[in-house]
C-alpha cells in the first residue's frame, strides 16, 4: 500500500514560503537578518503596509491559521509587488521573479489549505 505524502509536501511548502516571506519585514522592521531598516520610511506607504501585511499573514501561515484567506491575500499583494514595482515582460529585468512566484505558490496554498502541520488542520480534526 502506498502512503500519500500530498499533504506534508502542502505544509512543508507553506510553512518554507511563509518563511521566506517572514524575512522581509523582518529586516525592514528589525534588521535581521539583512538591515534594510532603511527602506521602511512610513507605515501609513504602500511599503509600510505590504510590510505590516508581510509580517502579519508569514506568521499566520508558519502556525496555518486562517491559511486560505491568508494566502488568497498575500498572493493579492504579491502580484500587485509585481505589477507596481517588478513588470516587465522579462521578469528577471526587475528582479520580479520571486514576487511572479510567491503569487502563484500562494494561490496553490488557497486551494490547498494548510497541510497537516498546521494549527487550522489540529482545529479541524477535533471539531469533528
Amino acid at each position: 500500500m502506498e502512503k500519500d505524502y500530498r499533504a506534508y509536501i502542502v505544509a512543508l511548502l507553506r510553512i518554507l514560503t511563509a518563511y521566506s516571506i517572514l524575512v522581509h519585514p523582518m529586516s525592514k522592521i528589525f534588521g535581521v537578518p539583512l538591515d534594510m531598516t532603511n527602506l521602511l520610511t512610513s507605515w501609513a506607504s504602500l511599503d509600510g503596509i505590504a510590510t505590516a501585511l508581510e509580517l502579519v499573514g508569514g506568521i499566520l501561515l508558519i502556525l496555518g491559521i486562517a491559511t486560505r484567506p491568508t494566502a488568497f491575500i498575500l498572493s493579492g499583494l504579491m502580484a500587485a509587488a509585481y505589477f507596481i514595482a517588478h513588470l516587465s515582460f522579462f521578469p528577471v529585468e526587475k528582479d520580479g521573479e520571486a514576487a511572479m512566484l510567491y503569487s502563484f505558490v500562494l494561490l496553490l496554498i488557497t486551494l490547498f489549505d494548510s497541510g497537516v502541520w498546521s494549527l487550522g488542520h489540529r482545529t479541524k480534526k477535533k471539531a469533528v
